[in-house]
């Protein structure tokens, strides 16, 4: 059996109830070779690899304990056409020499079926995880996750990937929004810089619960361990 709640910050998770693996679903959020891969997107932009990959490890610890406890875990992917006819204008506001759908050495940035898009090695989807693929920041309002959810009974989520100021702060509010307890991993997320990562994790940790609560790599899995 887990333990009855994860240590968190402000909170412990989940704030209602009790841990339930049957209805707790782990979202490991866009961990794509173009947002943490050499050559990939992100690192083209002149991001810091080493700070987009550190979450790996931790993301595959909490994977497999998540695994083991019966947690139902799911996959997003962001993603657009090759002819980027569902690509929002705004996503390249700005774009220079780096854009979605600009080719490089994984392919054309975030086009769906480009080596560049699919998920990276290490954290690869067993069969039988549901792979919800998007052209949005967050994975509700473009995908059927939501009925997905409801109906599995799932209430609470754990959050996990890349990046915390976008992806992961999209999904976490929109999950709240339809009532699901929301746990970020704190270790197990990242972003291209430094202060938006921490500005993001400060909004969540200041507000006594109302944005989820943070927890860290080693307590979500010790509680999904506990026997």
């Amino acid at each position: 059996m887990t333990a009855d709640k994860i240590a968190g910050d402000p909170l412990a998770f989940p704030q209602k109830g009790t841990l339930d693996p049957a209805r707790t679903a782990l979202f490991v959020i866009d961990m794509q070779r173009d947002f943490c891969a050499a050559d990939g997107y992100m690192h083209r932009l002149g991001c810091d690899l080493d700070q987009l990959r550190a979450p790996i490890e931790p993301i595959r610890r909490v994977l497999e304990a998540a695994r083991q406890a019966g947690v139902h875990v799911l996959h997003t992917r962001e993603g657009y056409a090759a002819d980027l006819s569902d690509l929002q204008p705004w996503k390249t506001a700005g774009a220079t020499n780096e854009a979605i759908g600009n080719p490089g050495p994984l392919g054309r940035a975030l086009v769906r079926g480009e080596f560049g898009w699919d998920f990276i090695e290490e954290l690869q989807p067993l069969p039988g995880e549901p792979v919800y693929d998007k052209t949005s920041y967050g994975v509700f309002a473009t995908t059927g996750i939501g009925d997905d959810l409801a109906s599995r009974g799932i209430d609470s989520a754990i959050l996990v990937g890349l990046t915390t100021d976008c992806c992961i702060t999209s999904c976490l509010r929109e999950a709240l929004d339809r009532g699901i307890d929301c746990m970020v991993v704190e270790d197990c997320v990242n972003a291209a810089s430094t202060v938006r990562h921490e500005a993001a994790l400060q909004i969540i940790r200041s507000a006594g619960g109302v944005f989820g609560t943070l927890g860290r790599c080693e307590d979500v899995v010790s509680a999904l361990n506990t026997r």
